[in-house]
């Protein structure tokens, strides 16, 4: 009799923890602080896209400024210019984000990083009310050569959902430190 009781504890137990999960998922649902296995995958998505129309100045840049939304911008925050400011507006807009990736009224003809492939890499999203937000290392190969491997700080993006998808609504480009412990920073990391 006493193992019957507690069986029945024990499902009711079960029952109630169920309950309480399911109620805790719901209210995260509504206050839109969670993201489907879906939403992380077009995310990551995103951030692979970005790389591969940097790289090839695809459609003249303009595959590169529609992965942000038509007011989204880039911001350098990796430069000695934009580091002093706080994060200096690079480009804002579906022009100028065509442009900074070198195409746009530039035509793909002089892009700084020819022969370069831009990885990114140890990509982690958070949720948030407004969508999510993004750290995604920066590394690219070839800047020196075929076998030279550089990493180049990171990106912290606001990624929000719209009608045609995922997209980023601000990328900031930080040095490599601004994601490290002090206590194990080198003197001569950017």
């Amino acid at each position: 009799m006493r193992h019957k009781k507690l069986l029945v504890l024990g499902i009711f137990g079960l029952g109630l923890l169920t309950l309480v999960a399911v109620r805790a998922q719901q209210v995260q649902a509504q206050q839109g602080n969670t993201l489907t296995a879906l939403d992380y995958i077009e995310i990551q998505q995103l951030a692979n896209r970005y790389a591969q129309a940097i790289d090839t100045c695809s459609n003249n840049g303009y595959d590169y400024a529609d992965l942000y939304t038509p007011d989204g911008e880039f911001v350098d925050n990796i430069t000695e210019e934009g580091f002093k400011q706080g994060g200096l507006v690079r480009a804002k807009g579906r022009e100028q984000l065509a442009a900074a990736a070198g195409g746009g009224s530039l035509g793909c003809k002089n892009v700084g990083w020819k022969d370069w492939s831009h990885l990114m890499v140890n990509h982690v999203i958070t949720p948030t009310p407004e969508g999510a937000t993004g750290r995604v290392y920066l590394v690219a190969i070839g800047e020196k050569g075929p076998r030279d491997v550089t990493r180049y700080g990171g990106y912290e993006d606001q990624y929000v959902k719209t009608a045609a998808g995922w997209r980023i609504k601000k990328r900031t480009h930080v040095r490599n430190k601004a994601w490290s412990n002090p206590l194990l920073q080198s003197a001569d990391l950017n």
